[in-house]
């Protein structure tokens, strides 16, 4: 946790008149269809300042979804590339103990020492892996990173579970073994 939340936290009880803890029971009593309706309740009903209404709303959301329930919403509607995303998982996971795997609200990152694979499902019928592999050319199967920006070197784009085959899993070994 970086240092300047830290202190929003340990002031939190001080400055709002209740504890982060006393917040996420009071919102867990009630329900928002959005992040901005939440703040906005809290702003408005307990006079809580903006930055702090917006940390208090988002450490309790990040408590309230797990790994399985962020996967579950970013699959919701693209039901048909679970299989790919889990086919992915085995290869990485056959990688090592120290894989980690982190899910969150539109991606999974794929970390050893440092991320080295993000999983997105991009459409309703397409996974864009992500891959950090430094000095590797594109080639018409291994593309630009393209949506990626710098967090990945490149990006492969996958439709059917057959795609996870031999040369990806050797993409996804090479990234590994960079990542250590």
């Amino acid at each position: 946790m970086d240092k300047a939340l830290q202190t929003m936290i340990s002031n939190m009880l001080e400055k709002t008149g209740k504890s982060l803890d006393e917040w996420k029971s009071l919102l867990k009593t009630m329900s928002f269809s959005k992040h901005s309706e939440a703040v906005n309740y809290l702003k408005k009903e307990h006079q809580v300042t903006h930055g702090f209404a917006n940390t208090i709303v988002s450490l309790s959301k990040e408590e309230n979804e797990s790994a399985e329930d962020l996967v579950k919403i970013q699959y919701s509607g693209k039901e048909i590339l679970l299989p790919i995303y889990e086919s992915l998982l085995n290869v990485v996971r056959s990688f090592g103990d120290d894989v980690k795997i982190v899910s969150k609200k539109t991606s999974v990152s794929i970390i050893r020492k440092k991320q080295f694979a993000l999983i997105k499902p991009a459409t309703k019928t397409r996974i864009d892996l992500g891959l950090k592999l430094k000095n590797r050319a594109n080639t018409g199967r291994l593309g630009n990173s393209g949506p990626f920006g710098t967090m990945c070197t490149h990006r492969v784009q996958l439709t059917e579970v057959n795609q996870v085959d031999n040369e990806l899993k050797e993409w996804l070994q090479e990234a590994y073994n960079s990542a250590g």
